[in-house]
């Protein structure tokens, strides 16, 4: 890594099925995490082109100087080594199915997840044990690791951290500093039939009734709760991870289930083609939405927009969110309707060609402003709790909602030595440049069906671009956040540099915290105080 704080990686596959499955992801060496790619969808607009995607394993240690110790056996080797004795910039991959593969000669032995969980925890503290903490400074660092999982695998750390480690007398967040997930089935899985979500059964084929929830309540519930109530208690809800801080956990959520397969027409539409959209985080976690299926070869581990996001959120050393705040939504345009409103929200980086956070309504995941506004609101109905403004014409409670994304910011000063923030040689710029493209749709709904009578399809009532430049000064070399509206851009975007002159000024005397206000087509639609919030917290 050129520069600050690593940790060693552990990566948890996903569920493999039946034997041939499992033997078939037991051939790998890497169990999928060096998977690549050679097609992207840019915007998600269907049409494949080529892109050559080398896959995490190879981009960690191309961008972060990792490495990946094998040596025969990755497992074997660690417990011949001597303590202390391997860097913390490495990559472990956690081989829990080995054992249920009949392929080593040996009779398989079934695959049990509490049994994967446990081990993991095993293999995390020999990895501590095994892994050099020394820092920079010469003194001892902090001994934990980042986990990092695609589907099933995140239950198996999920499990370690919510009971394994409770059942030990040991604090997760001890262990692990992060843990970021891809497609995970954070809720379980479901299928969409007649309109109705059914789960997974208690008693499933290839040992599938490990995404049953009353299964998932007993891996994921320590030994003592599970004394007090056996059973999944009513209102438990599998979103809730404890033991350690949501916030540090990253959820990348897909919305692409026409490429996964005949399955996804099983689960629905609003999915990754296994996993549904609405199962796929844990509360309180980051999150991103990316238009890629659960696997294959628009999968989600396999694509530059998943390593996009796990390296931000590994490596990055500001946290920059986004919120829509003071919006009024317009009162109701007529007599008997609902008038929802909702916003379609996508983040893209300068030198990338993938969207790294793409909130669509075709997608699925746009978000809702209000579920309905204007009169025909009933008298005192509470807000949603995920709607970003207030129903009705009330406007929203100071930076109330949820944000509208969140992205995780590379250190600028580290820009000249990541080839991945500037890819064309010789146009090196100092700062990382963001871009929020956002719309806002209004639909209408009458007698619980949508009414076309006054739509007009794809048409936004209001959307623009924001354009965020953070970095240096060339004057001064301090750091400084620059934003503007793409509609009071004079030049092609890709021209000025800072994208305007004057750095924005902090909301209070050293915050981080800048009000942008929309520019004047949004304020005519969502009123004159609405503004964009960008709150950028420095990480540890």
């Amino acid at each position: 890594m050129p520069n600050g704080l690593a940790y060693p990686i552990i990566y948890v596959r996903g569920f493999a099925g039946g034997t041939s499955g499992i033997d078939t992801a037991t051939d790998d060496p890497f169990y999928g995490f060096n998977d690549g790619a050679t097609h992207v969808r840019v915007n998600g607009d269907g049409n494949p082109q080529f892109y050559q995607f080398e896959g995490p394993l190879v981009r960690l240690m191309e961008d972060e100087d990792y490495r990946v110790p094998v040596h025969g056996n990755q497992h074997a080797y660690l417990n011949q080594s001597a303590g202390g004795s391997q860097p913390r910039t490495s990559v472990w991959i956690y081989r829990f199915y080995d054992q249920a593969a009949d392929t080593f000669g040996a009779a398989a032995v079934s695959y049990d997840l509490p049994t994967a969980a446990r081990n993991l925890l095993a293999f995390v503290q020999l990895v501590l044990a095994k892994t050099d903490f020394t820092g920079q400074d010469g003194n001892p660092g902090d001994k934990k690791v980042w986990l990092v999982a695609h589907s099933m695998g995140g239950l198996i750390c999920r499990s370690m951290i919510q009971k394994m480690c409770p059942d030990d007398g040991i604090a997760p967040g001890d262990l692990v500093d992060k843990l970021f997930t891809y497609a995970t089935p954070h809720n379980g899985i479901d299928f969409g039939i007649f309109g109705l979500n059914i789960g997974v059964p208690q008693i499933a084929p290839f040992d599938a009734q490990i995404f049953n929830r009353k299964v998932m309540y007993q891996y994921l519930t320590p030994a003592a709760e599970l004394g007090r109530a056996p059973g999944m208690p009513d209102g438990w809800d599998a979103h809730v991870i404890t033991g350690l801080d949501p916030s540090r956990v990253f959820c990348l959520i897909g919305t692409n289930a026409a490429d996964y397969g005949a399955v996804s027409k099983a689960v629905g539409p609003k999915s990754d083609g296994l996993v549904q959209i609405d199962n796929a985080y844990v509360r309180g976690a980051s999150r991103a939405f990316v238009h890629r299926s659960h696997s294959g070869r628009y999968g989600e581990v396999s694509s530059e927009e998943g390593y996009q996001n796990l390296r931000r959120f590994l490596f990055g050393t500001r946290k920059a969110t986004a919120r829509l705040v003071n919006a009024t939504l317009p009162a109701a345009t007529s007599a008997g309707v609902l008038d929802v409103w909702q916003a379609e929200v996508s983040v893209s980086i300068r030198g990338l060609p993938v969207l790294i956070d793409d909130q669509r309504a075709a997608h699925y995941c746009p978000v809702e402003l209000g579920k309905v506004a204007g009169a025909s609101v009933p008298s005192g109905a509470p807000a949603p709790s995920d709607d970003a403004v207030t129903p009705g014409t009330g406007p929203a409670v100071g930076s109330g909602g949820p944000p509208l994304t969140t992205v995780f910011l590379l250190d600028p000063a580290r820009a000249r030595q990541l080839q991945r923030e500037n890819l064309q040689p010789g146009a090196f710029s100092p700062r990382c440049r963001y871009a929020l493209q956002l719309k806002v749709i209004h639909l209408q709904e009458q007698h619980g069906l949508f009414t076309w009578q006054n739509h007009l399809e794809g048409t936004p009532e209001w959307a623009d671009t924001l354009i965020v430049d953070v970095g240096p000064d060339d004057d001064d070399g301090a750091e400084h956040v620059w934003a503007a509206w793409e509609v009071d851009i004079s030049k092609v975007t890709s021209v000025p540099d800072p994208i305007v002159h004057t750095p924005l000024a902090p909301d209070a005397p050293g915050s981080l915290s800048f009000t942008i206000p929309l520019p004047s087509a949004g304020k005519q639609l969502l009123g004159a105080r609405a503004a964009i919030v960008l709150n950028v917290e420095l990480l540890a």
